[in-house]
């Protein structure tokens, strides 16, 4: 009875381990995924935070640039660390009003306004960014070295115009673009490759519905399963990370947003399932792109903080324009001028996602 058992045992065994090695795609994903997790998680996570935007103004009345003003613009425009570019990026105001505007548009991450000569108290005044994270304190201690390296002792003032967020609150943000990937993956491709391997496509063809129309009717049931899920973790995020939304105008903003992610990264991970039968294959693909795609977006960590190679990735990434919308509506509480340019492109990828997809889907039912 023994030597039956382990000959079945074995049989299995060997049915089972020569369906792995007749994959060669599983196998390479099996032993690639770890290498590229080294490579980009290690490369996003653990990079040095550089060319961070800040503005510099000298405050009014004044002849002349104070001695202070020059020491400090020219210490935090040399500052780096060893072998990494400038850690700051430093541009010169002409007022505080501009200098300010500039915070509050986001092109710039903090704006440092000095004293002029005939100030009584000679604080430095600072406007700070806080919805980045690390970058406000890396600031902070920036300004603080070059000041104490000069040795001027005066006192800074620090206004953080979006308050105190920590790092539960910016990777909250992050999360409701993931849950939206996650349930696309599983509601829209997952559920496509299953109905072919069941026939269940097949059995539409007989049928009067066009083919473009198949694959839009999935996109649609995954976007509205994405934008529940990216609803139910804005929600939690709400309780939880204890985020607040300031009026109902803003609220119907970020759901329009959650909308438009769940349009695009649907039609992406569709398009892709289009053209695979197998759904280990997919899952492996897909389980890459994720890496990818979520490493790269900002949810983690600061794209400041990433080496350049990597960082171009954000620029076709639409999660990076889907974390950036979400970040600045939901911590920042700016409104759709400043998230335009983001809603835009999510909007022309999922159009391009929706034509490659149909285009992809037809071919394979030749």
């Amino acid at each position: 009875m023994r030597s039956t058992l382990l000959r079945g045992a074995f049989a299995i065994f060997k049915r089972d381990f020569q369906k792995f090695l007749n994959n060669p795609f599983v196998i390479l994903m099996t032993l690639f995924m770890p290498i590229m997790y080294l490579i980009i998680f290690g490369s996003a996570m653990g990079g040095f935070i550089s060319h961070i935007p800040i503005g510099v103004v000298q405050n009014e009345p004044y002849l002349v640039e104070t001695p202070l003003f020059i020491s400090t613009v020219d210490g935090l425009s040399a500052m780096q660390q060893t072998d990494n570019p400038p850690t700051f990026d430093v541009t010169v105001f002409s007022d505080e009003g501009s200098a300010r505007r500039a915070v509050s548009d986001g092109r710039i991450m903090a704006a440092i306004i000095f004293p002029s000569n005939i100030s009584v108290d000679h604080t430095i005044r600072m406007y700070m960014d806080s919805s980045e994270y690390t970058i406000p304190a890396l600031i902070q201690a920036g300004l603080n070295s070059v000041m104490a390296r000069y040795g001027a002792n005066y006192p800074v003032q620090v206004t953080k115009i979006y308050g105190d967020i920590g790092y539960l609150q910016f990777f909250g943000v992050g999360v409701i673009v993931m849950a939206i990937f996650m349930t696309t993956m599983m509601g829209g491709g997952m559920a496509l490759i299953r109905d072919r391997e069941m026939g269940i496509v097949e059995g539409y063809l007989v049928t009067p519905v066009k083919r473009s129309s198949i694959l839009l009717g999935i996109i649609a049931s995954g976007t509205v399963k994405g934008f529940l899920a990216g609803l139910i973790i804005l929600l939690v995020d709400l309780f939880v990370a204890g985020i607040v939304i300031d009026n109902a105008a803003n609220f119907l903003l970020i759901l329009a947003v959650i909308f438009t992610i769940s349009i695009g990264l649907t039609s992406l991970v569709v398009a892709l399932a289009s053209r695979f039968t197998n759904q280990q294959i997919f899952a492996s693909s897909v389980a890459f792109l994720n890496l990818i795609l979520f490493m790269t977006s900002g949810a983690f960590y600061p794209t400041l903080g990433m080496p350049d190679w990597l960082r171009w990735i954000t620029v076709i990434n639409p999660e990076s324009y889907g974390v950036h919308a979400l970040r600045s509506l939901i911590l920042r509480g700016q409104g759709l001028d400043l998230i335009g340019i983001d809603l835009l492109a999510l909007l022309v990828f999922s159009v391009f996602a929706i034509a490659i997809g149909i285009a992809t889907f037809r071919r394979t039912l030749d």
